[in-house]
């Protein structure tokens, strides 16, 4: 009698990360998630827009800050890697866009209701959180792919940097602001898009990934993670206070 060959199905002891309804709405795995995601993503750029404009700025003004703002990276990016802009591609975005902005413009107590209720807040700090991540994550690997290797067996700088930009760029638009945005220091929108984009990057082209089953949405999932609690921590003022002497 011959021996029977039995095919063990692989089982992979970390699947509960990504098989379950929240790391899908966290990953933005539905289209309606998405657009949701998007509202929240462009509002709270809203916030910081009006926050940020001259009392006597123009409607135009802030309309193109705010275009800038949520799409700044979704421009950048795609230039530097020969694709089409975000703004321009997903008319999503603009749609998005224009609601956020008529709600700030028109009814400006909206936002000053959503800051006296920190559980709101959290709300709309996780949905920007999770379309920050997926940008971050998706132009980290486009950029990889596009760029051809160089001196190592992938490129390395090149992805970091673009994914860093996508997280972050629109606070360097308009040209006209140079390096005013970080004259004070790197803020946190910046810093975890570039610590995200780079341990995506290495975890996704080097051997910390061999042998992962689903490695890009468990990379997605502890993308989105991170980033959520350092933007809760930061927008609800949970940052432990250092004292003066």
């Amino acid at each position: 009698m011959g021996k029977a060959k039995i095919l063990e199905a692989m089982v992979d002891p970390t699947a509960w990360m990504i098989d379950n309804d929240i790391s899908d709405f966290l990953r933005v795995q539905q289209t309606s998630v998405l657009y949701m995601c998007m509202l929240g993503y462009t509002f709270l750029h809203g916030s910081k827009v009006f926050a940020a404009a001259p009392k006597n700025a123009s409607f135009s003004y802030k309309l193109v800050s705010m275009i800038f703002a949520c799409t700044g990276g979704g421009i950048l990016v795609p230039l530097f890697i020969n694709k089409i802009p975000v703004p321009i591609a997903n008319d999503a975005y603009p749609i998005a866009i224009m609601i956020s902005f008529s709600i700030h413009y028109y009814f400006p107590v909206v936002w000053e209701v959503v800051t006296l209720v920190p559980w709101v807040k959290a709300c709309i700090i996780v949905l920007y959180e999770c379309v920050r991540a997926k940008v971050v994550l998706t132009f980290t690997i486009a950029a990889s792919a596009a760029i051809a290797p160089s001196l190592f067996s992938f490129p390395l700088f090149g992805p970091i940097m673009c994914g860093t930009i996508s997280g972050c760029g629109g606070a360097f638009l308009p040209m006209n602001k140079g390096l005013d945005p970080i004259l004070k220091g790197l803020g946190y929108p910046m810093i975890t898009a570039c610590v995200g984009s780079t341990l995506v990057h290495l975890f996704m082209n080097t051997s910390m990934s061999e042998g992962v089953i689903g490695k890009k949405e468990k990379a997605h999932f502890h993308l989105v993670v991170m980033f959520i609690t350092i933007g809760l921590v930061n927008g609800l003022g949970l940052k432990a206070k250092v004292k003066k002497d």
